[in-house]
């Protein structure tokens, strides 16, 4: 039996996930951790059957037992919370977005030291890991290549953690090739995008998206597009956040992306 500690265990995704734990037989849910809803029980937060687990807002006390963290919190939260569980021993696995390819290396280098396993995605769904995978393949063979990322205009980071997850693995495959050198481009150059880890990505943000992400592949004469779109639930995302959970204990350090656990074997 797993013992998880839910972080964001009240948004939109959090609900879903921790329910997804109260629910499996493998799996038990020993702490919580919510600024707003500090203090009721799980169940009532949840509307189910009370839990025994009281939500909290001190990281320490929701850690207390548990031997994997998950976090679906915020970017200004997750690196701190991750750090606290690394140091205690406690794996983990971050389905927040908003860190950045620094913040992933300071991670590792705690989570190595401590001996323990960080499992990082921007997206835990099993369509957006598979596009992942795919892309990852296409960059191989294919050196012209852009991402665009599409989410709701109230989101607060740009691009999302799947867009820049895939772009800074695309960009270790190799770097793109770029029909115009970028400090060349007249005009108004910022309309190319974003470079990430030497992608360029372009972030969308209008109502009606949730969160979708496309990665483009051309070659003369003819185009490829990887695409993932999310619907509006958080249900895509809970198979994969426990498997995860399932196996992060088995992994030292930190692995991106929820791909490198599907293809493992």
């Amino acid at each position: 039996m797993t013992k998880i500690c839910m972080a964001g265990v009240t948004g939109w995704t959090g609900r879903a996930i921790a329910a997804g734990i109260l629910d499996a037989d493998d799996l038990t849910l020993t702490g919580a951790l919510a600024r707003k809803t500090a203090g009721l029980d799980v169940g009532d937060a949840l509307d189910r059957a009370p839990t025994g687990v009281a939500i909290t807002a001190d990281v320490g006390e929701a850690l207390s037992g548990a031997e994997v963290l998950i976090d679906y919190t915020h970017p200004e939260a997750v690196k701190e919370h991750t750090r606290a569980a690394i140091h205690r021993g406690i794996s983990v696995v971050i389905g927040t977005s908003g860190l950045t390819a620094t913040d992933y290396a300071e991670i590792d280098k705690d989570a190595k030291a401590a001996g323990v396993g960080v499992l990082a995605a921007g997206n835990f769904s099993l369509t957006a890991a598979l596009v992942q995978h795919f892309a990852l393949i296409a960059a191989r063979h294919i050196g012209h290549f852009e991402v665009i990322d599409y989410a709701k205009a109230a989101k607060p980071d740009a691009p999302s953690g799947t867009a820049r997850e895939m772009a800074e693995r695309l960009g270790d495959v190799r770097q793109p090739e770029l029909g115009y050198p970028l400090d060349q481009i007249g005009g108004t150059p910022e309309t190319r995008g974003g470079t990430v880890n030497g992608v360029q990505v372009h972030a969308l943000r209008l109502p009606s998206y949730t969160a979708s992400v496309e990665a483009l592949f051309a070659v003369p004469g003819a185009r490829m597009t990887l695409r993932h779109d999310a619907g509006e639930t958080a249900a895509p995302y809970v198979e994969g956040t426990l498997a995860a959970a399932r196996r992060v204990r088995e992994v030292k350090g930190l692995v991106r992306g929820l791909d490198q656990l599907l293809f493992a074997d």
